[in-house]
């Protein structure tokens, strides 16, 4: 099991298509991980967002979510090699 206590940031990407293949590679190769999805136009506690003062005109939709990988800290090394080969 993942906890925020024993895990390693993987890596960190916007790409809808790059998270789906990194995860692929590591469910193949039987690495436990966990995924962390960021909106990045939605509001939150802190800041009232970008979209409900300026809309979404002009801005990179792809740039949209974000996407954080984390794998068990004793996984990390392997988790590195699988993605990387």
């Amino acid at each position: 099991m993942i906890t925020i206590f024993n895990r390693k940031e993987l890596c960190i990407t916007y790409s809808m298509k790059e998270q789906a293949e990194i995860r692929d590679k590591l469910s193949q190769n039987n690495v436990e991980y966990s995924v962390r999805v960021i909106n990045r136009m939605s509001p939150s506690s802190f800041a009232s967002g970008i979209r409900s003062r300026a809309g979404s005109f002009g801005q990179n939709m792809d740039l949209n979510y974000e996407y954080i990988i984390y794998v068990h800290k004793k996984d990390y090394e392997e988790a590195k090699y699988v993605i990387n080969k």
